[in-house]
């Protein structure tokens, strides 16, 4: 009756669906001499869970979390540079005079740039403007159009109403 139960428990058990009461018996039955021969391999399994269960690990884990600390604050001391920096050269003011040839000539090419778009952009602005226009007289024709294919629909209804 013994054996049955324990191989219900086993059963249970490599199913996941004992209870820690049931899983204790299954320890008490295991750690006893007398376990039936079929078993027996189960009597290992159960002979290391109690084994470790009372290994302690004493040995000290040294942290390191200073240098992880250290990393933080130099990225912060560099953002606060850097915003200490950028804030700085936004009140220096320079004029064109403070320029270095290098800096002149890429100012005044960029100058060109600017101009040039400028002016393409407004070209392009004036052709947009002329098909504005284009569009809106368009638009008045079309109206003129409608009141003028009105104006025959009711003539020609007039007229087919007097002759009749």
């Amino acid at each position: 009756m013994v054996l049955n139960s324990i191989e219900k428990l086993l059963e249970k058990y490599e199913n996941g669906e004992t209870s820690l009461k049931e899983e204790q018996k299954l320890k008490d039955y295991f750690a006893n001499n007398d376990v039936a021969p079929h078993l027996e391999h189960y009597k290992a399994l159960f002979h290391y869970f109690n084994k470790t269960k009372q290994e302690h690990f004493t040995k000290d884990v040294p942290l390191k979390t200073k240098t992880r600390n250290l990393y933080q604050w130099i990225s912060v001391a560099a953002v606060v540079m850097l915003m200490f920096s950028i804030v700085y050269q936004m009140n220096q003011p320079r004029t064109l005079q403070d320029l270095n040839e290098e800096e002149l000539l890429a100012y005044n090419q960029a100058m060109q740039a600017l101009d040039l778009m400028s002016t393409k952009f407004n070209q392009g602005m004036s052709n947009v403007n002329t098909l504005s226009i284009v569009g809106d007289q368009l638009d008045k024709g079309a109206e003129q159009v409608y009141y003028i294919n009105e104006f025959s629909k009711k003539t020609n209804q007039f007229l087919k109403t007097s002759t009749n």
